[in-house]
């Protein structure tokens, strides 16, 4: 007769999950003392939470203590294209591949759910789901479990996917068969560290969110410094660079969920056309995509610093449709671009 460690792998499978990897709550010793430092060295930003939790997020065990076990899953999403073709195209933006379609949390979650009520009926006990939202050090666990390990870069990578997939976990008070954990594979590898545009690494392993290009488009309120503008080039909302040109991908499959794969709308959007977007519209256009979150203000903010980026002088006028928005921070952003622009200009000139 098959275990319940056999049955649970296999119902992960179904699914739409990997192979489910499975560790304790507790064989994460080392992560109260790393995030001690992280959030010492202020490397969180405005992520204000990460402080205020870290009760939690460095010890698993003292969020549930009854938990006896962590489920340990991922989902794929890798690309069908190549998610830095764009680039280099001035006129369009580029989004991070996880969202170019819908949303991550709520697909993920649905399948932790129905998994676990799965485990419920096959064994009985009680569970907890998490994706991304909660207090959880789910790399670290994921680690435990041998699901993968933390590069370089400090996102999880696995020999069997690359590093192109979601993470999700199901702590439970069955006590389940466990995994070995993983070992760092990354080698003298550096690829993931030296392609970052703003220098985001410190050292391996360690991250300051506050250069991050994810961090700055996504969780950064208000203006971006003027040092860094320059830098992001047209990434509008996220950053993939570390993740695409890690050689682990050479192993990973192209996303099974269709709702992973890209909308047209959002491989190569213009510029001009997502500048334009009010807030009725940019909710409309983003509705069940990750991008809504941030709202229209942050999204536009984004958006004008790769107009400014852009080398396009026929970008101008659409940046000075918005030098006196409503949101400061958007008619800053237009007055930047605008600036950056005409300067382009008087340099080509002057040559």
């Amino acid at each position: 007769m098959t275990s319940l460690k056999q049955r649970l792998v296999a119902q992960a499978l179904v699914e739409g999950f990997e192979p489910a990897r499975v560790c304790r709550p507790w064989d994460v010793p080392q992560v109260p003392e790393r995030l001690a430092a992280f959030l010492e060295q202020g490397y969180h930003g405005q992520m204000s939470w990460l402080a205020e939790r870290s009760h939690w997020r460095g010890a698993p065990d003292v969020l549930w203590p009854e938990a006896r076990s962590v489920i340990m899953l991922a989902e794929s999403y890798t690309p069908a294209e190549d998610p830095m073709a764009t680039l280099a195209q001035g006129d369009v933006g580029t989004v991070s591949v996880y969202a170019r379609n819908k949303d991550y949390h709520d697909l993920v979650k649905k399948r932790l759910k129905r998994l676990a009520r799965w485990l419920i009926a096959e064994a009985g006990g009680e569970v907890k789901v998490f994706v991304d939202t909660a207090p959880v050090p789910e790399k670290p666990l994921a680690q435990a479990s041998g699901l993968g390990w933390q590069g370089k870069h400090t996102n999880l990578v696995s020999r069997e996917l690359g590093n192109w997939f979601f993470i999700g976990s199901i702590f439970t008070t069955l006590e389940i068969e466990t995994d070995s954990p993983e070992i760092d594979h990354c080698g003298s590898c550096r690829a993931c560290l030296d392609i970052c545009p703003t220098e985001a690494f410190p050292a391996p392993y360690q991250l300051d969110a506050r250069r991050c290009i994810s961090y700055l488009t996504i969780e950064h309120k208000g203006a971006v410094d003027e040092e860094l503008r320059a830098k992001l080039g047209n990434r509008i909302y996220g950053c993939d660079d570390c993740l695409a040109v890690c050689p682990w991908n050479k192993f990973a499959v192209e996303a099974r969920e269709v709702r992973y794969h890209a909308r047209d709308d959002l491989k190569a959007p213009k510029l001009a056309e997502l500048a334009a977007l009010d807030d009725a519209a940019f909710r409309v256009k983003f509705s069940g995509s990750p991008i809504k979150r941030i709202g229209r203000d942050r999204f536009v903010r984004n958006v004008l610093y790769a107009v400014g980026n852009s080398d396009d002088p026929s970008l101008v006028p659409v940046a000075q449709t918005l030098c006196d928005d409503p949101d400061e921070t958007v008619a800053d952003a237009a007055r930047w671009a605008v600036k950056r622009l005409q300067d382009a200009v008087k340099g080509l000139e002057s040559r």
